[in-house]
Protein backbone atom coordinates (compact mmCIF):
# COMPACT_ATOMS: atom_id res chain seq x y z
CA UNK A 1 0.00 0.00 0.00
CA UNK A 2 1.13 3.31 -0.95
CA UNK A 3 1.66 6.22 1.57
CA UNK A 4 -1.10 8.68 1.69
CA UNK A 5 0.31 11.95 0.26
CA UNK A 6 -0.17 14.80 2.18
CA UNK A 7 -1.28 18.89 1.05
CA UNK A 8 -1.49 21.58 2.31
CA UNK A 9 -4.47 24.32 2.35
CA UNK A 10 -3.25 27.75 0.49
CA UNK A 11 -5.81 30.04 2.38
CA UNK A 12 -4.31 29.54 5.69
CA UNK A 13 -0.61 31.39 4.33
CA UNK A 14 -0.94 33.32 1.40
CA UNK A 15 -1.32 36.49 1.97
CA UNK A 16 -1.38 36.47 5.49
CA UNK A 17 2.36 35.06 5.61
CA UNK A 18 3.77 34.36 2.42
CA UNK A 19 3.82 35.34 -1.25
CA UNK A 20 2.46 32.93 -3.53
CA UNK A 21 5.50 32.15 -5.26
CA UNK A 22 7.51 32.22 -1.55
CA UNK A 23 5.15 29.73 -0.45
CA UNK A 24 4.47 26.84 -3.15
CA UNK A 25 8.24 27.02 -2.68
CA UNK A 26 8.18 26.39 0.72
CA UNK A 27 5.68 23.64 0.62
CA UNK A 28 7.70 22.13 -1.85
CA UNK A 29 11.08 22.38 0.28
CA UNK A 30 9.05 21.02 3.15
CA UNK A 31 8.02 17.42 1.55
CA UNK A 32 4.34 18.03 0.87
CA UNK A 33 2.74 16.32 -2.30
CA UNK A 34 0.28 18.81 -3.29
CA UNK A 35 -1.30 22.33 -2.37
CA UNK A 36 -5.29 22.65 -1.65
CA UNK A 37 -7.96 24.90 -2.72
CA UNK A 38 -5.36 26.59 -4.73
CA UNK A 39 -6.62 29.40 -6.96
CA UNK A 40 -6.87 28.85 -10.71
CA UNK A 41 -4.66 31.80 -11.25
CA UNK A 42 -2.02 30.41 -9.26
CA UNK A 43 -2.73 26.58 -10.66
CA UNK A 44 0.44 26.68 -13.48
CA UNK A 45 2.90 27.77 -10.73
CA UNK A 46 1.77 25.21 -8.26
CA UNK A 47 2.41 22.52 -11.07
CA UNK A 48 5.36 23.75 -12.05
CA UNK A 49 6.86 23.61 -8.79
CA UNK A 50 6.31 19.44 -9.06
CA UNK A 51 3.03 19.63 -7.09
CA UNK A 52 -0.19 18.26 -7.20
CA UNK A 53 -3.70 20.22 -6.85
CA UNK A 54 -5.54 18.25 -4.30
CA UNK A 55 -8.41 20.18 -4.58
CA UNK A 56 -10.34 22.94 -6.09
CA UNK A 57 -13.54 24.96 -4.78
CA UNK A 58 -16.82 24.38 -6.85
CA UNK A 59 -18.51 27.34 -5.63
CA UNK A 60 -19.39 30.16 -3.11
CA UNK A 61 -20.13 31.71 -0.74
CA UNK A 62 -20.31 28.62 1.77
CA UNK A 63 -23.89 30.16 2.77
CA UNK A 64 -25.11 30.39 -0.57
CA UNK A 65 -25.50 26.57 -1.17
CA UNK A 66 -27.23 23.23 -2.91
CA UNK A 67 -29.71 23.02 0.02
CA UNK A 68 -31.62 25.31 -2.20
CA UNK A 69 -33.25 24.19 -5.51
CA UNK A 70 -33.28 28.39 -6.94
CA UNK A 71 -29.43 28.28 -6.31
CA UNK A 72 -29.12 25.05 -8.61
CA UNK A 73 -28.19 26.63 -11.87
CA UNK A 74 -25.82 29.17 -10.49
CA UNK A 75 -23.82 26.40 -8.79
CA UNK A 76 -23.78 24.26 -12.05
CA UNK A 77 -22.23 26.94 -13.78
CA UNK A 78 -19.66 27.77 -11.27
CA UNK A 79 -18.94 23.92 -10.65
CA UNK A 80 -18.87 23.62 -14.74
CA UNK A 81 -15.57 26.16 -14.32
CA UNK A 82 -13.79 24.50 -11.46
CA UNK A 83 -14.04 20.84 -13.50
CA UNK A 84 -12.43 22.74 -16.39
CA UNK A 85 -9.43 23.81 -14.27
CA UNK A 86 -9.71 20.41 -12.60
CA UNK A 87 -9.00 18.60 -15.92
CA UNK A 88 -6.61 21.05 -17.04
CA UNK A 89 -4.77 20.07 -13.59
CA UNK A 90 -5.36 16.60 -12.84
CA UNK A 91 -7.45 17.64 -9.73
CA UNK A 92 -8.90 14.82 -8.23
CA UNK A 93 -11.27 16.91 -6.04
CA UNK A 94 -13.90 19.67 -6.41
CA UNK A 95 -15.58 21.00 -3.33
CA UNK A 96 -19.17 21.49 -2.86
CA UNK A 97 -21.07 23.16 0.02
CA UNK A 98 -24.50 22.92 1.46
CA UNK A 99 -25.03 26.16 2.75
CA UNK A 100 -26.88 27.57 5.73
CA UNK A 101 -29.97 26.64 7.06
CA UNK A 102 -31.91 30.27 7.32
CA UNK A 103 -34.61 28.05 8.72
CA UNK A 104 -34.66 24.97 6.34
CA UNK A 105 -35.22 21.55 7.93
CA UNK A 106 -32.43 19.30 8.05
CA UNK A 107 -34.87 16.28 5.71
CA UNK A 108 -35.89 19.11 3.62
CA UNK A 109 -32.56 20.66 3.12
CA UNK A 110 -31.02 16.97 2.60
CA UNK A 111 -33.48 16.45 -0.22
CA UNK A 112 -32.50 19.38 -2.05
CA UNK A 113 -28.79 19.02 -1.88
CA UNK A 114 -28.90 15.82 -3.03
CA UNK A 115 -31.00 17.01 -5.87
CA UNK A 116 -28.03 19.59 -6.88
CA UNK A 117 -25.44 16.84 -6.66
CA UNK A 118 -27.38 14.54 -8.81
CA UNK A 119 -27.34 17.70 -11.45
CA UNK A 120 -23.81 17.89 -11.01
CA UNK A 121 -23.02 14.15 -10.81
CA UNK A 122 -22.71 13.62 -14.72
CA UNK A 123 -20.80 16.20 -15.20
CA UNK A 124 -17.95 15.31 -12.74
CA UNK A 125 -18.31 12.24 -13.61
CA UNK A 126 -17.17 13.01 -17.37
CA UNK A 127 -14.71 14.90 -16.33
CA UNK A 128 -13.08 11.97 -13.83
CA UNK A 129 -13.29 14.57 -10.99
CA UNK A 130 -14.93 13.81 -7.64
CA UNK A 131 -17.24 16.47 -5.74
CA UNK A 132 -16.54 16.49 -1.90
CA UNK A 133 -19.47 17.60 -0.17
CA UNK A 134 -17.95 19.17 2.76
CA UNK A 135 -18.81 18.42 6.70
CA UNK A 136 -18.25 22.53 8.45
CA UNK A 137 -18.90 22.92 12.32
CA UNK A 138 -22.08 25.53 13.06
CA UNK A 139 -20.79 25.98 16.86
CA UNK A 140 -17.72 28.18 16.21
CA UNK A 141 -16.87 28.90 12.82
CA UNK A 142 -19.81 28.45 10.67
CA UNK A 143 -23.23 28.88 12.62
CA UNK A 144 -26.26 27.55 10.60
CA UNK A 145 -24.02 25.48 7.80
CA UNK A 146 -26.70 22.70 7.02
CA UNK A 147 -23.86 20.15 6.48
CA UNK A 148 -22.78 20.33 10.08
CA UNK A 149 -22.75 16.43 10.95
CA UNK A 150 -20.98 13.76 8.64
CA UNK A 151 -24.12 10.95 8.89
CA UNK A 152 -26.47 14.30 7.30
CA UNK A 153 -23.72 14.19 4.06
CA UNK A 154 -23.17 10.84 3.57
CA UNK A 155 -26.39 10.20 3.43
CA UNK A 156 -26.80 12.84 1.26
CA UNK A 157 -24.37 11.31 -1.01
CA UNK A 158 -25.51 7.58 -1.01
CA UNK A 159 -29.50 9.43 -2.33
CA UNK A 160 -26.96 10.44 -5.46
CA UNK A 161 -25.15 6.92 -5.67
CA UNK A 162 -22.56 7.93 -8.09
CA UNK A 163 -18.79 7.48 -7.79
CA UNK A 164 -17.89 10.90 -7.74
CA UNK A 165 -20.36 12.38 -5.46
CA UNK A 166 -18.68 11.87 -1.91
CA UNK A 167 -17.63 13.77 1.70
CA UNK A 168 -15.13 15.80 2.61
CA UNK A 169 -14.64 14.83 6.09
CA UNK A 170 -12.66 17.69 7.91
CA UNK A 171 -11.62 16.23 11.04
CA UNK A 172 -11.25 19.81 12.68
CA UNK A 173 -14.86 20.99 12.79
CA UNK A 174 -16.15 17.51 13.40
CA UNK A 175 -13.97 16.89 16.48
CA UNK A 176 -15.97 20.50 17.35
CA UNK A 177 -19.71 18.88 16.28
CA UNK A 178 -19.58 15.49 17.15
CA UNK A 179 -15.88 13.71 18.51
CA UNK A 180 -15.82 9.51 18.02
CA UNK A 181 -13.85 10.55 15.22
CA UNK A 182 -12.19 7.27 14.38
CA UNK A 183 -15.45 5.44 14.39
CA UNK A 184 -17.50 7.89 12.42
CA UNK A 185 -14.50 7.41 9.66
CA UNK A 186 -14.64 3.97 10.07
CA UNK A 187 -18.36 3.72 9.63
CA UNK A 188 -17.92 5.93 6.34
CA UNK A 189 -14.71 5.20 4.70
CA UNK A 190 -16.45 3.89 1.44
CA UNK A 191 -18.21 7.82 0.94
CA UNK A 192 -15.13 10.00 1.95
CA UNK A 193 -12.95 11.23 -0.86
CA UNK A 194 -10.84 13.96 1.26
CA UNK A 195 -9.99 14.51 4.85
CA UNK A 196 -8.90 18.25 6.06
CA UNK A 197 -7.27 18.11 9.36
CA UNK A 198 -6.28 21.16 12.12
CA UNK A 199 -5.80 21.63 15.52
CA UNK A 200 -8.45 21.62 18.01
CA UNK A 201 -9.76 23.95 19.68
CA UNK A 202 -8.49 26.71 17.52
CA UNK A 203 -8.00 25.44 14.21
CA UNK A 204 -3.73 25.84 14.89
CA UNK A 205 -0.99 23.41 15.03
CA UNK A 206 -1.52 19.64 14.84
CA UNK A 207 0.83 19.43 18.16
CA UNK A 208 0.30 18.53 21.86
CA UNK A 209 -1.29 21.67 22.91
CA UNK A 210 -4.42 20.57 21.30
CA UNK A 211 -6.85 17.48 21.94
CA UNK A 212 -7.20 15.28 18.63
CA UNK A 213 -4.78 12.58 18.78
CA UNK A 214 -4.17 12.88 15.19
CA UNK A 215 -1.35 9.89 15.19
CA UNK A 216 -4.04 7.50 15.76
CA UNK A 217 -6.25 9.22 13.37
CA UNK A 218 -4.31 9.30 10.70
CA UNK A 219 -3.41 5.59 11.54
CA UNK A 220 -6.93 4.52 11.32
CA UNK A 221 -7.79 6.28 8.03
CA UNK A 222 -4.89 4.22 6.69
CA UNK A 223 -6.21 1.34 7.77
CA UNK A 224 -9.56 2.09 5.79
CA UNK A 225 -7.33 1.51 3.02
CA UNK A 226 -7.92 5.64 2.08
CA UNK A 227 -6.46 6.58 -1.46
CA UNK A 228 -6.58 10.17 -1.18
CA UNK A 229 -4.67 13.24 0.28
CA UNK A 230 -5.04 14.16 3.54
CA UNK A 231 -4.74 18.30 3.42
CA UNK A 232 -3.93 20.37 6.72
CA UNK A 233 -5.85 23.25 6.94
CA UNK A 234 -4.48 25.10 9.96
CA UNK A 235 -3.92 28.50 10.87
CA UNK A 236 -0.15 28.34 11.81
CA UNK A 237 -0.04 30.85 15.67
CA UNK A 238 3.83 30.34 15.82
CA UNK A 239 6.17 30.59 12.60
CA UNK A 240 4.63 29.66 9.70
CA UNK A 241 7.66 28.06 7.74
CA UNK A 242 8.63 26.20 10.92
CA UNK A 243 5.03 24.74 11.18
CA UNK A 244 4.95 23.98 7.60
CA UNK A 245 8.26 21.79 8.35
CA UNK A 246 7.05 20.03 11.33
CA UNK A 247 3.63 19.42 10.26
CA UNK A 248 4.86 17.34 7.14
CA UNK A 249 7.51 15.60 9.61
CA UNK A 250 5.16 14.85 12.20
CA UNK A 251 2.46 12.75 10.43
CA UNK A 252 4.70 10.97 7.58
CA UNK A 253 5.15 7.83 9.75
CA UNK A 254 1.67 7.69 10.37
CA UNK A 255 0.53 7.69 6.86
CA UNK A 256 3.49 5.98 5.36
Amino acid sequence: MRAIPQSIAWWCFVPQHFAPEAFVRAVAEAGYAAIDLAPPEHCALVRAHGLAISALAGHGPLTHGLNRRAHHAEIEAQVRAALAVAQEYVVPNVLCFSGNRAGLDDAAGAAACAEGLARLAPLAEAAGVTLALEVLNSKVDHPDYQADHTAWAAAVCERVASPRVKVLDDLYHMQIMEGDLIRTLQTYAPLIAHYHTAGCPGRHELDETQEINYHAVLRAIRATGYQGYVVHEFLPLGDPLAALRATVARYAPDLA
